[in-house]
């Protein structure tokens, strides 16, 4: 497999890459769209939500943790999750940066 060479690229470049990875599925998107109106940590309840199994939920759970936009807390036998706030904060800066540099001065 090749590099990626994503040490070329700034911080900002590959934190947002990062983020977009994450949230480039859909079942992810309804995951923190779940843990967004909960405003809570959320337990087993996140499969009871979404069309999906268990072992897929804990996947796309995996991504998400992965890329640091939730964090999660043993409870017992479960892990709970919550959003995590600095992350979101930061997720929100650098797209917010990207999207606002166009001007709509091109085609």
């Amino acid at each position: 497999m090749g590099l990626s060479k994503t040490e070329k690229f700034t911080s900002e470049q590959n934190q947002l890459a990062s983020i977009a990875k994450a949230l480039g599925h859909p079942a992810r998107i309804a995951i923190l769209e779940v843990l967004v109106r909960r405003q809570s940590c959320i337990c087993g309840e996140i499969v009871e939500e979404l069309p999906l199994s268990q072992s897929t939920v804990s996947q796309h759970l995996k991504e998400l943790k992965a890329a640091g936009l939730i964090k999660g807390e043993i409870d017992g036998p479960k892990v709970c999750y919550c959003i995590d706030p600095v992350k979101w904060k930061t997720a929100s800066s650098l797209l917010s940066a990207m999207f606002d540099k166009f001007d709509n001065n091109c085609c």
